[in-house]
């Protein structure tokens, strides 16, 4: 085991005051970001290989409270469209959950250079059950296990969350292990993959990872968050600008709407006039005010 050296990249640089905006905005009103706390407070284990598949081994970085008992634990996803990104290159966006005490597993997973739809959906299934198989030895807490991420990666954390095994997605790493999430948190991700592979919503990085296989209409129906939509599903927070250029802010008003006919708890966080990202500094407050509060709500207490 290491001292936190963040997926390769030293934490150490964080301390001198290399962070980004968006984690220096990404914190509750009144809360102060003291990353030098980190090195002492937490322990990382990284690029551990939670999978092999199709000559690529998957991995992910784990943060663990240095303290003993059990931790709230996210799984967070980068994003990317499925054909870009890295785990790396999300480290910051961890620190707000850092800062809160809680454990975080770091996820990366197949691009579209390596496997087309739906191998990252399944390689995040597998790093959920790696989560739960080692939640012992890591203090993880698997009845508050969060997961999150933001564009493709949000995409990812839906389906992460909402799939069951008997959507066959699961077939890379079969277990017995209940693989149930306390709550999921959206950061403007995609709801409708076949939405966005022609027509006037069409994008270049859907049609690129689900490229010319011959069944990529039901390809994208099967990987996409709005055809799970059903009674029981984990509490939902959505965060999304409503002149979002690369997903369409549709995609998360019609997944409201849909958790809404389902009876599944779930709030929408609009940010007015807001991109795909770069959210300014109060719109970040706002948006993590409601991520604390939405948890606070939803996810269960800590055991005695």
């Amino acid at each position: 085991m290491k001292r936190l050296s963040i997926g390769g990249v030293a934490l150490l640089g964080v301390c001198i005051g290399v962070l980004s905006p968006t984690a220096a905005r990404a914190q509750t009103p009144g809360t102060t970001v003291h990353p030098e706390n980190l090195i002492n407070e937490f322990r990382t284990i990284p690029n551990i290989t939670y999978l092999e598949a199709n000559n690529y081994d998957a991995k992910l970085d784990v943060y663990r409270p240095a303290a003993e008992g059990l931790h709230p634990t996210l799984v967070y996803i980068h994003g990317g469209g499925w054909v870009n990104g890295s785990k790396e290159q999300s480290v910051l966006d961890l620190i707000p959950y850092l800062e809160h005490g809680w454990a975080v597993v770091n996820v990366e997973y197949r691009l579209a250079r390596v496997s087309l739809a739906p191998a990252a959906v399944e390689d995040c299934r597998c790093a959920l059950r790696w989560v739960v198989q080692h939640a012992k030895e890591n203090g993880f807490d698997t009845t508050r296990i969060v997961v999150s991420g933001g564009s493709a990666g949000g995409h990812l954390a839906l389906m992460t969350g909402m799939l069951t095994s008997a959507a066959g997605l699961d077939r890379e790493c079969p277990g017995s292990e209940d693989l149930k999430v306390a709550a999921i948190v959206d950061w403007f991700g995609i709801t409708d993959v076949n939405d966005l592979l022609d027509g006037p919503d069409a994008r270049t990085y859907a049609v690129a990872w689900l490229g010319s296989q011959p069944d990529r209409e039901q390809i994208a129906k099967r990987v996409s968050p709005l055809t799970y939509v059903r009674p029981g599903l984990p509490p939902i927070l959505m965060i999304q600008g409503d002149a979002d250029p690369t997903v369409p802010y549709s995609h998360s008003v019609r997944l409201k709407r849909a958790l809404d006919d389902a009876g599944v708890p779930n709030e929408l966080l609009t940010i007015p006039g807001g991109k795909h990202g770069g959210f300014s500094g109060p719109e970040m407050e706002t948006a993590f005010a409601h991520v604390w509060a939405f948890l606070a709500k939803y996810l269960p207490k800590a055991a005695a």
